[in-house]
């Protein structure tokens, strides 16, 4: 049997966390939270963030509420019962929801079942039993397309961002007229649903923004101080630290400019926010929240008339697809919106069927200047 200064020294095993001379009234509760907060240590030390960790921890806990059993008792049929309650109701998961789910639950099992962090031998010695890996290919969800979200996130077509914004812009002006409290606001929400949209942005990178993330562009002087937006706070994945990008500024959004001007020397400071460097400030002083920005999409959303099921992000669809529709390439469009392949990039992109008839009529013209080229 082995000892436990005979354990090799990792984050998470059961000696850490389980305190030694003590006996629990209750070992099985006891036993369950030391498992649980060991695989939130083996995490940690990983650089997993925290709102990583925590749906992850409280998926197992939701298991062991649904099966009434602890991990060292369940057994495949226990989590297979689980996902198909999970998939019927009122709002049953995705597929890709329950790929994850069961890809999170694989790995606690994966930790509590390794003979290195010493779970095995805790549950054979106290209960009798010990944990077992249940999930494996043969029942857990196989990735077979490569785009698995929602079917209404789509881009919106020019028409409908131009109602979105004209609505957003009319949304201050109502306010204004009727000398209401918020106007301000209305107005900083409108120039930031425009900036998202010309620069690709992610919910989360656009309330990152700072005054100091402003760029100059050698390359393109007429936009000033505009000529790009230093990003800080792009997504990061495996435990990495958000990726940081510069978004340049395309001609086709040269209009992105005046509004951002506008709103930087006569708006913003009416704020009064004395020297708080965010960009997107609020009457409060402080930096608009992540569901500020869902809730400035939503309003000017509803006023503009368009289908409740388009959300914020499908701005950032909206922006890919007319890159590629304004024939940047593919490389110049995948690094704008900071995806590391490709294929992520092509997910993003529903061009429209005008711009393929384009395409198909570029095609035959050239088709046949070829054929006449060759004529004698």
């Amino acid at each position: 049997m082995q000892h436990v200064d005979q354990l090799v020294e990792l984050a998470g095993a059961a000696h850490e966390v389980l305190p030694t001379g003590v006996t629990h009234l209750d070992p099985a509760p006891a036993v369950f939270e030391a498992m649980l907060e060991g695989w939130t240590r083996q995490q940690r030390v990983r650089f997993l963030k925290g709102d990583t960790i925590k749906p992850r921890v409280d998926l197992v806990r939701r298991l062991a509420d649904f099966s009434n059993q602890y991990p060292w008792q369940w057994t495949a049929s226990e989590v297979e019962c689980f996902v198909d309650h999970l998939r019927s109701g009122d709002k049953p998961i995705m597929v890709s929801t329950a790929r994850g789910y069961l890809a999170s639950l694989r790995l606690f099992l994966d930790y509590v079942t390794d003979a290195r962090y010493d779970w095995p031998r805790v549950c054979r010695e106290r209960f009798g039993e010990i944990p077992q890996q249940v999930l494996n290919e043969w029942n857990t969800v196989t990735h077979v397309a490569e785009f698995e979200g929602q079917p209404h996130r789509r881009p919106l077509t020019y028409d409908e961002v131009q109602a979105l914004f004209d609505a957003a812009d009319g949304l201050a002006e109502e306010i204004r007229a009727k000398k209401r409290k918020g106007a301000l606001a209305a107005q900083r929400n409108a120039v930031l649903l425009k900036t998202i949209y010309a620069y690709g942005l992610r919910r989360s990178e656009a309330w990152g923004l700072d005054l100091a993330d402003l760029r100059h562009n050698p390359k393109a002087r007429e936009f000033g101080r505009f000529g790009g937006l230093f990003v800080r706070w792009g997504k990061s994945s495996n435990g990495s630290p958000p990726r940081r990008r510069t978004v340049l500024t395309v001609p086709e959004m040269d209009w992105i400019t005046p509004a951002l001007e506008q709103w930087i020397d006569e708006i913003r400071p009416l704020f009064s926010p004395d020297k708080h460097h965010a960009l997107w400030v609020t009457e409060r002083r402080g930096r608009l929240s992540r569901r500020g920005i869902n809730e400035a999409f939503e309003e000017a959303r509803n006023a503009a008339g368009l289908p409740k099921e388009l959300d914020l992000h499908c701005l950032r669809h909206s922006y890919v697809t007319h890159l590629v529709e304004f024939d940047y390439p593919e490389r110049f469009v995948q690094d704008q919106v900071g995806h590391a392949y490709a294929s992520t990039t092509a997910i993003y992109t529903g061009v429209s069927d005008d711009y393929r008839n384009r395409l198909l009529a570029r095609a035959l013209r050239e088709q046949q200047i070829e054929g006449l080229g060759g004529l004698p």
